[in-house]
């Protein structure tokens, strides 16, 4: 074998697949067809989720250095230009602020990490020279993939780099190559849902001064209220601007952003080009050892920011099982179960992003071309469009329910219990530990985070001063050979959040099982988490 696993695609997916499969000392091979990363608009904001894996993997900070300054806040704004005043304000916590209320919140409600705003072509460099520093892990720029063949023991894939081709030997392929997905293609797995929705045109503009002269307010989002569904983005180094919008021509892209500043700037158009909203949803996640994660399984729409999000929760689902497997812990369910679960969650996000999104056109469907007018009847289509905006929008921008709710409630390597668990709602987060849940964030009375605490492996967790007896559970993941502890934290606050004085997480730091007694079959316990 060339490699142990094969990436296609070096977005913020397949260079968080990478990094998660290195530290892990996986043999893995990153292709990615363009010569270096782009400086094209795409995501935006990691979310508070996805800060929290990237805080289990050592980037947190690096991450927030590089992103959108901690003291600026998230507001956003419903606006008829820049220099009007706004239509609608939602105010929303700087990450500063956001970091504050989670220093002062003890009943598991808040995550760990609060978001962050950080532009796609700012984070795919710096995951990207992470990656490059894994001795297992190589990376490969300018090479394109062009077609595999798969066997019972592995994947070959054809290449092209520089002029010539050759090719890859691998014992499992994961295609993180995007929405038009080549390696989906030749799978023949299809996207099902809703396709081609709208189109828009969307420019990227650098413009040094304009953000410290937006009077009305500082925020990270200005919708203007018009038929032409248009956005302004401020991207992480307050000096670049994304504006969407339905417009004719890519020239337009200028003309809209001027009318929409409303002010005279000296700005350059860096980027245009069109992208079209979809709701699409594969019909499977793979097939034999070629896998697949991203935007490949799941098209969202932007509203919510769910969907570089939801990649990145693939990405470290399948990095642990692939990691079991490779390393002979892993029985044959573990890597079955990587579709079981994370199929569910795409669905379910595409449905959170549906959500939102059918809000925004609500309130967009409000617009009138009197709303411009200085009369009576502009000021009631506006104070018209802002009320209803006042909850539609909200759907977009208040879902931390979808970014840390979701759930592997089913899955075959989850603990069954009696009844049917916390609901799954997109805007309230209900902290449980109920078998399949993300393990809530809990403070331990020294200032340490739970979560710190815990490591790669299979983790007992002993609550509330328990001494339960792990020995039984740790000799039954010894059998297959899993990586298991047995740690105590300290303190009642974990132990009131938790519910429980035993709960068993997995690597992703998902639970297994609680009880406040070791489990009564250890080791049928151990095989089912471990996927035998």
């Amino acid at each position: 074998m060339d490699t142990d696993v094969l990436i296609i695609g070096a977005g913020p997916v397949g260079l968080t697949l990478a990094l998660d499969l290195g530290r892990r000392s996986i043999r893995c091979t990153l292709i990615e067809q363009k010569n270096a990363p782009h400086m094209w608009p795409k995501m935006e904001r990691c979310n508070a989720r996805s800060m929290e894996l990237y805080r289990r993997l050592g980037l947190a900070e690096k991450i927030r250095g590089a992103g959108l300054p901690s003291w600026v806040p998230m507001d956003v704004y419903i606006v008829t230009s820049l220099i009007e005043p706004p239509l609608l304000h939602l105010p929303y916590p700087s990450v500063a602020d956001a970091k504050k209320e989670i220093a002062a919140s003890h009943d598991g409600t808040l995550p760990l990490e609060p978001y962050q705003l950080i532009s796609q072509y700012t984070l795919e460099p710096l995951l990207k020279s992470v990656v490059e520093t894994l001795p297992s892990v190589t990376v490969r720029y300018g090479c394109e993939f062009v077609s595999f063949k798969q066997d019972a023991n592995s994947v070959t894939a054809e290449v092209a780099e520089g002029g010539n081709t050759s090719l890859i030997t691998a014992k499992y392929m994961v295609g993180c190559d995007g929405g038009a997905s080549n390696v989906r293609k030749q799978l023949d797995i299809k996207l099902a849902g809703e396709g081609n929705i709208l189109q828009l045109r969307q420019a990227l503009y650098r413009c040094d001064d304009l953000f410290e002269r937006i009077a009305i307010g500082k925020g990270r989002h200005y919708h203007v209220a018009d038929n032409q569904s248009t956005q302004l983005i401020v991207q992480d180094s307050t000096k670049h601007f994304t504006l969407h919008s339905v417009v004719a021509t890519d020239q337009d892209m200028a003309t809209k952003f001027e009318a929409t500043v409303a002010m005279p700037v000296k700005y350059e158009m860096l980027y245009v080009g069109e992208w079209r909203q979809n709701l699409l949803l594969a019909e499977s996640y793979g097939h034999g050892r070629v896998l697949l994660a991203g935007d490949a399984v799941h098209l969202v729409i932007p509203t919510g920011g769910l969907g570089m999000n939801t990649g990145v929760g693939d990405a470290i689902d399948l990095g642990w099982k692939l990691a079991g497997t490779l390393q002979g812990w892993g029985g044959p369910g573990l890597l079955a179960s990587y579709e079981t679960e994370r199929r569910r969650v795409g669905e379910n996000n595409v449905g959170a992003s549906r959500y939102a999104s059918l809000g925004r056109r609500k309130w967009r469907a409000q617009w009138k071309p009197e709303m411009r007018d200085s009369t009576p009847a502009g000021a009631a289509a506006r104070a018209h469009l802002a009320a209803v905006a006042d909850v539609e929008q909200r759907k977009t921008n208040e879902m931390i329910g979808a970014e840390l709710g979701y759930h592997y409630f089913g899955s075959p390597l989850v603990a069954t219990e009696n009844g049917d668990g916390p609901p799954y709602d997109y805007v309230e987060y209900t902290p449980s530990t109920w078998p399949g849940v993300r393990l809530p964030h809990a403070w331990l009375p020294d200032g340490r985070a739970a979560a710190d605490c815990i490591g790669d492996g299979y983790t007992l967790i002993r609550l509330g001063g328990s001494k339960a007896d792990g020995s039984a559970l740790k000799t039954a993941f010894g059998k297959f050979g899993a990586p298991f502890t047995v740690l105590d934290l300290p303190g009642d606050e974990a132990r009131t959040i938790y519910g429980r004085d035993l709960v068993l997480v997995r690597p992703d730091l998902h639970v297994v099982w609680r009880g406040n007694s070791p489990p009564d079959d250890p080791v049928r316990l151990a095989a089912a988490a471990t996927g035998h």
